[in-house]
C-alpha cells in the first residue's frame, strides 16, 4: 500500500507541474494569439486563399480551418468545425478526408509544450502539413472513394467574435485564457491516471520485461527500445499523457532531443484511443466515416514518420 501511495503522490505532483507550469502558459499565449488573429479576420483571409489550393486534396474551406485549429489550438478544437461541416451539408467524402487530416496532424496541446523539451517546431509543422495532406488525399481518392459525394449548398462562413476595440481585444484574450485553463485542468485527470499506470508498470518491472521481449524485433528495424514506454502511453492514454512521460524521460536523461524529434512523426498526433473517441463524437456522420479516415491517417502518419527520420 505504501508503494501505491508513493506512486500516486509522485504522479499527481508531476501531472500538476506539467499541466499548470508547462501546458497552461504555452496554451494561454498560443490561444490568445490564434483567437486575436481569428477576431481580426486574418484567419478568414488565410482560409479563403488556401482553400482553392487544397481542394484537390479533398479539403474544403472549413477543412483548412480545422487544420489551423489542430496545429495551433488543441486536438479537440476541430470538433466544432467537424460538427459545423456535418450540419452545413458537407459530403461524407469531404468529412472523411478532413477527419483523416486531423488524425494525422500534429496536435498543438502536445507539440507546443514539448518545444521546452527540444522539439523542433518548424520541422514538426512542415511534416504535420505534409502528413495531413497525404492522409486527406489517400482517404478522398482511395479509402473513401465509395462514400457519398452529395452535398448541400455549403455555407463556409466562419462565425466568431470580432475585436475592433480595446475592450473587444481584452474580451478575446480573456476568453482564450479561460479556454486554455479549461484545457490544462481538463488534462490533469488523464495525466494523473496515465502517470500512475506508467510508474506502477515501471516499478513492478512490467516495462523492463516488455522491453526485453521486444528489443530483438526493434533492433532488426533499427528502433530504439526506449521508445516503447512513450509509444505505449500515447496510443493507450493520448498525446497529453505521452507528453508527461516524455517530459519525465527527458529530465532523467533517458531520451535525447534528437530521438524526440525523430519520433515526433508517430508520437504527436490525435490518432490514439482517447483522441479518436473525442473527435468522432462531433456528429453521427463524422463517426460513420472513421474507418476510411483512420486508414488514410495511417498513410499520413507513415509519411510524417519517414520525414522526421530523414530530417533527423
Amino acid at each position: 500500500m505504501e508503494i501505491l501511495i508513493d506512486i500516486i503522490l509522485k504522479s499527481g505532483r508531476s501531472a500538476v507541474e506539467l499541466a499548470l507550469f508547462v501546458l497552461l502558459p504555452v496554451m494561454v499565449v498560443m490561444l490568445s494569439l490564434m483567437r486575436l488573429l481569428e477576431a481580426r479576420g486574418v484567419l478568414d483571409w488565410v482560409v479563403a486563399r488556401l482553400a482553392p489550393l487544397l481542394r484537390p486534396f479533398g479539403l474544403t474551406g472549413l477543412g483548412v480551418f480545422a487544420a489551423l485549429q489542430i496545429n495551433f489550438v488543441s486536438f479537440a478544437a476541430p470538433m466544432a468545425t467537424l460538427t459545423m461541416m456535418e450540419q452545413r451539408g458537407a459530403s461524407d467524402r469531404h468529412l472523411a478526408a478532413t477527419l483523416a487530416m486531423v488524425f494525422a496532424m500534429s496536435q498543438a496541446n502536445a507539440a507546443f509544450p514539448m518545444l521546452t523539451m527540444g522539439l523542433n517546431f518548424s520541422t514538426t509543422l512542415v511534416f504535420s502539413l505534409v502528413g495531413g495532406l497525404v492522409a486527406a488525399a489517400a482517404t478522398y481518392y482511395l479509402f473513401g472513394r465509395a462514400l457519398s459525394v452529395e452535398e448541400e449548398r455549403l455555407d463556409e462562413t466562419l462565425h466568431h467574435p470580432v475585436a475592433e476595440s480595446a475592450k473587444g481585444v481584452l474580451d478575446v484574450i480573456n476568453r482564450a485564457g479561460a479556454e486554455a485553463f479549461k484545457i490544462a485542468v481538463g488534462a490533469m485527470p488523464m495525466l494523473v491516471l496515465s502517470l500512475v499506470v506508467v510508474m506502477a508498470l515501471k516499478r513492478f518491472g512490467a516495462i523492463d520485461l516488455l522491453t526485453q521481449w521486444l528489443t530483438p524485433l526493434l533492433a532488426m528495424a533499427a528502433i530504439d527500445p526506449v521508445l516503447i514506454l512513450p509509444t505505449l502511453t500515447k496510443y493507450l492514454a493520448g498525446g497529453t499523457a505521452m507528453m508527461g512521460v516524455m517530459d519525465d524521460m527527458r529530465r532523467s536523461g533517458q531520451i535525447s532531443a534528437e530521438l524526440l524529434n525523430a519520433s515526433a512523426g508517430f508520437l504527436i498526433s490525435p490518432f490514439d484511443i482517447p483522441g479518436v473517441a473525442v473527435l468522432i463524437s462531433a456528429g453521427r456522420r463524422v463517426a460513420a466515416v472513421w474507418k476510411p479516415a483512420a486508414l488514410g491517417a495511417c498513410v499520413g502518419i507513415a509519411a510524417r514518420t519517414a520525414g522526421h527520420i530523414l530530417a533527423g
